[in-house]
């Protein structure tokens, strides 16, 4: 595209005049269009070499946690990562693989070189091995000031589309029956979890403490304990004097239910601190 380099953002007027790839005419609003880094990521929003532990993408319609992966590199043939996904809806697990390389277009304000896009149709997202997607751009040339529009094409390989899911702090108030019930303390509306979704995280969780909750499409579909908690030992092994933090270890039996290992020296009353990504004991509270 001639001139590519020489197309700087420059202050919009509230919405700029496009034309789709057929011609048809609509808005897009520039509102967005913003001066500060943090509105502009990569033009590709999300990679199969950004893929890691934790990161969350679509599959099938479906969001998914990767809980595993691994970069392969064979012999012969092109790379690829394998990845094993936890799907949020169902919480079955599923292997899938992406040839290294493959992205996803999503929409937002992008920026290549010096030219700020605005995607404007889910059309827009790859379809395909080496499919060849079009993003229309309202663009800006300091030196003349004159407005204009272009189309720029991008090739993609497999579609990794990464999953829209946030996060809010809730509290988590009470246990009703089999659900968990957690409260937004600003405008004090519920979010429930069954025992299912809440699974092997219930035995850290304590009434009164703050948790992030997952959000896809509006609905609460996970959360995530703080990664560390403090607990209160309800019943273990007394004591032995002359016991150190080098002399073994006890089982111990939490409040929440949870039973830790614990230095001999802990005994029952205490608090302590535990690490709810393992379950192991950290230190004394």
């Amino acid at each position: 595209m001639a001139g590519l380099t020489n197309l700087k953002l420059s202050l919009f007027p509230n919405s700029c005049s496009l034309s789709s790839l057929s011609s048809n005419p609509f808005l897009v609003s520039t509102s967005i269009f913003r001066r500060t880094s943090h509105c502009f990521p990569k033009i590709f929003a999300f990679s199969s070499n950004d893929i890691k532990v934790g990161s969350n993408i679509e599959v099938d319609g479906s969001p998914c946690k990767v809980i595993e992966f691994l970069h392969v590199k064979p012999g012969k043939g092109a790379a690829f990562v394998r990845t094993t996904l936890r799907n949020y809806v169902t919480g079955n697990s599923v292997e899938k693989t992406f040839r290294a390389g493959s992205k996803a277009f999503t929409f937002g304000v992008y920026k290549k070189h010096n030219l700020y896009i605005q995607p404007v149709d889910q059309s827009l997202r790859c379809s395909g091995a080496f499919g060849e997607q079009m993003a229309l751009a309202c663009v800006h040339d300091d030196a003349d000031g004159s407005m204009s529009r272009d189309k720029l094409g991008f090739k993609c390989r497999d579609e990794i589309e990464e999953a829209n899911i946030y996060k809010e702090t809730k509290q988590f108030t009470y246990k009703d029956g089999a659900q968990y019930v957690f409260m937004d303390l600003t405008s004090y509306e519920e979010y429930r979890l069954n025992e299912k979704e809440v699974g092997d995280k219930a035995k850290f969780l304590k009434e009164g403490m703050d948790c992030s909750l997952l959000f896809w499409n509006g609905k609460v579909i996970d959360f995530e304990l703080p990664i560390t908690v403090k607990l209160t030992v309800v019943d273990v092994d007394p004591g032995v004097k002359g016991d150190t933090a080098q002399g073994g270890s006890k089982p111990a039996t939490l409040d929440t239910g949870a039973i830790v290992s614990v230095p001999l020296f802990i005994n029952r009353g205490e608090e302590i601190m535990v690490d709810t990504r393992n379950g192991q004991y950290m230190s004394r509270a």
